[in-house]
This record gives C-alpha cells, structure tokens and sequence, in this order.
C-alpha cells in the first residue's frame, strides 16, 4: 500500500528568528516521526514560501543591533539586553548560537534564489540553501542576501558556483513570479513563522512558534488520518 505524500508548507522570511526556530524545531519534529512507526503511513515534504518582513529595508540595509533597539525597543538597551538573553537561550535549546550584530536588509534577492533552486532542484536543495542562510546571518553576522552570502548558501547547498552566479546576478530572472508568491503569502497571513500540515481530510495550521511537541502532533494527525 502506497503511503500518502503531504506538502508542509512553511511561510517564513530569512531574517526572521522566530522562523529559525520554528525550521530548528520543525526539522526535529520530522526526525522523530520519520523514526515513529507513523511514517509508514505518510511522506512528508516540505515547501518554502516567501515572507518579507520587512518590505520597506533597503538592500544596503543598516545596522542590526541599532534597528532592533531603535524601532522594537524604544531605543533602550536595557530592553536589547534582555532579548539578547530570551533569543539565546531559545536558541541554545535547537543549537543555534544568536548573534545580534551584522546588517538588517531587505531579503527579496534571498527568496528568489530559494524559489528558482526549489522549483529547478527539490526541496532538498532548498532545506540547505535556508539553513546556510540562516546561520550566515544569525549565526554569522552577514548581509541576509548580499550576492556573497547567495553564492555562500548555494554552494552549501551543491549547487554549481557557475549556475548560481548567472541566476543571482541576473536580477530579472524569477523576480516578478517571487513577488508574486510574495503577494499570495501576504494574503494568507500578516506574520511569520506560519505552517500548514497538509492532511488527507483537513489541513492543520500552526501560527507563531510552536514547541517541537505541537509540530510532532500535527504530522501524527495527518498520519492517523490518511488511512
């Protein structure tokens, strides 16, 4: 008997920790279920669609630790020091070590690289290519979609440094169909991080970061309820 294929689909924006923990989180969620003796009832597969969180930045972008105090803090570094210490320990318990310095930009350039390397690759290639980006700029302190840190996260994704130059400095190519996606996530959802679970007879949505437990519930569910 041939076990259903679920599409996860998971809204996100690469600048956005929420969503870096949610991936983190999500990831070990399908680790144990793939384990599970659920897994042989579905197949899950993840898509990546895109999210700007902040429309407006620029594609120099400025200062990250500046920008994170002056427009979510009220400019008082009392309150950044205490969302330096909540980010990382939520970031300490998926292994990602914050760092809160570096450059806030704008992250179109990112998605549509994720875009064109998804739809040509699979979503494997895609996993890679938002895990390097992510660690570049969280992790890393870099620019979130300067065209060193796109050739950064293809090659660490296995992609052909000669593919990957052409398509990340022909800034035509997959533009409109990325702000297509774009507009099409906006209206679905106003904030990131935000999954649906595609179910046989219903789909579950998780809003917001979860915890690993909630994940795993919802890919069991789907499971119980494709037989």
């Amino acid at each position: 008997m041939t076990s259903y294929e679920s599409q996860i689909s998971f809204t996100l924006d690469t600048i956005c920790p929420w969503t870096y923990l949610a991936k983190k989180r999500l990831d070990e969620a399908l680790k144990q279920f793939r384990a599970s003796e659920h897994a042989k009832d579905v197949q899950f597969t993840v898509k990546y669609l895109p999210f700007l969180l902040y429309p407006e930045a620029s594609k120099e972008g400025e200062d990250k630790y500046e920008w994170y105090r002056k427009s979510r803090y009220g400019d008082s570094e009392e309150k950044m020091r205490m969302y330096e210490t909540l980010m990382s320990a939520y970031g300490t318990s998926v292994g990602i070590k914050f760092k809160f310095h570096g450059t806030v930009a704008n992250t179109l350039d990112s998605h549509r690289v994720i875009q064109h390397f998804q739809e040509e690759k699979g979503p494997e290639t895609a996993n890679k290519l938002i895990n390097s980006l992510y660690s570049q700029y969280f992790e890393n302190e870099r620019h979130p979609s300067s065209d060193e840190t796109l050739l950064k996260a293809t090659a660490a994704a296995g992609i052909a440094e000669d593919e990957a130059k052409a398509f990340i400095e022909d800034r035509d190519e997959g533009i409109m169909d990325t702000k297509m996606a774009i507009g099409e996530q906006r209206g679905n959802t106003d904030a990131v991080p935000y999954i649906i679970f595609e179910g046989k007879r219903r789909d579950f949505t998780q809003e917001g970061l979860k915890e690993i437990e909630e994940y795993y519930k919802s890919l069991v569910q789907v499971a119980k309820e494709s037989k």
